[in-house]
Parts: structure tokens; C-alpha cells; sequence
């Protein structure tokens, strides 16, 4: 007597993946010009890396970015050496 096989597993959660996305757009702003939103690009980036199965590597970059951007923007300005601060 054979035993039937076991049942293919389920597919991936359906929607959009936008890992890659929100990885790049955190890493981007991260570094240029707004380190908060770094920081939610990656939060989604990671969120979405999970649902979906793949490497939240960009999420964690883009934290790390607007973490650094956010801490360097402070010391700069502290210093007073910030390039766009206006000390008129």
C-alpha cells in the first residue's frame, strides 16, 4: 500500500513586494537628505522582506543611514560648522 504524498506547500503571501523599493528609497534619503525617513523606509523595508520571505538587508542599511544622518546633522550643528544652518 503507497501512501499518497504530502500536499505542495502554501505560496507566497500575494500583493505587491516592495522590499527592494522601500530598501533603496530608505537608503537614498537616508544619506541625502532626510534621515527620518530613512528610518521608516527601512521599518517597511524589513516588514515587507519578512512577509515575503527575502533578506531585510537594505532595511537595516537604511536605518543604519538615517541613524548616522541623523547623528552627524546633530554634531554638525552643535559645532556650528552644519552647512545650511543660517547663523545671521
Amino acid at each position: 500500500m503507497t501512501t499518497p504524498y504530502p500536499p505542495p506547500p502554501p505560496p507566497p503571501a500575494q500583493g505587491r513586494d516592495r522590499t527592494t523599493l522601500w530598501g533603496v528609497l530608505g537608503i537614498v534619503l537616508g544619506l541625502i537628505c532626510c534621515g527620518i525617513l530613512g528610518i521608516i523606509f527601512g521599518y517597511l523595508s524589513i516588514r515587507d522582506a519578512r512577509r515575503y520571505g527575502q533578506s531585510p538587508l537594505l532595511g537595516y542599511l537604511a536605518i543604519v543611514f538615517g541613524v548616522i544622518n541623523i547623528i552627524g546633522g546633530a554634531i554638525l550643528r552643535a559645532t556650528g560648522n552644519y552647512p545650511f544652518w543660517n547663523n545671521d
